[in-house]
């Protein structure tokens, strides 16, 4: 005759294994931090295109000057390098997500983890870097290369 093992009645306290517990709240945060990050984005997208596309002068007025005006203001600077580090951020976390669900082995998801993060490293630094070293009229430049709002 074989045991029959008990199972827990449907109301009783779910029991958690060591395994789950060492994670803590790291999933919960990041859950949260989706769903906030997602309509916060929402804003910053909407805004950014309300300020280029309808209260400008449409997709015609979007060149190298509009771009060089726009970055001129650290409002624009600061709105645009938020909404770049928002979106790696929230976007590298979506991916992180896949990759635990899908790979199965630990040394595929180690090596695709590594890729996603120096992926995000690479565009949040290159990124920031455009956003803060931008000069439209560099010092000392070449005047055929210049644009013609640059004064010699």
């Amino acid at each position: 005759m074989t045991s029959i093992t008990s199972i827990p009645a449907p109301r009783s306290p779910r029991v958690r294994t060591s395994r789950r517990t060492t994670r803590g709240n790291f999933e919960l945060y990041g859950w949260i931090f989706m769903r906030v990050s997602g309509v916060v984005l929402v804003v910053l997208i909407f805004g950014h295109l309300f300020t280029n596309l309808i209260a400008g002068q449409g997709i015609k007025a979007i060149d190298f000057g509009f771009v060089a005006g726009k970055w001129a203001s650290p409002l624009w600077q600061v709105w645009d390098l938020f909404m770049l580090w928002l979106a790696m951020i929230h976007g590298s976390n979506g991916v992180r997500t896949i990759i635990n669900d899908y790979a199965e082995r630990d040394h595929t998801r180690l090596v695709l983890k590594i890729v996603l993060v120096a992926a995000f490293l690479i565009t949040v630094v290159l990124g920031t870097l455009v956003i803060f070293t931008f000069d439209p009229c560099p010092a000392g430049g070449p005047i055929n290369l210049l644009p013609s709002f640059c004064s010699a």
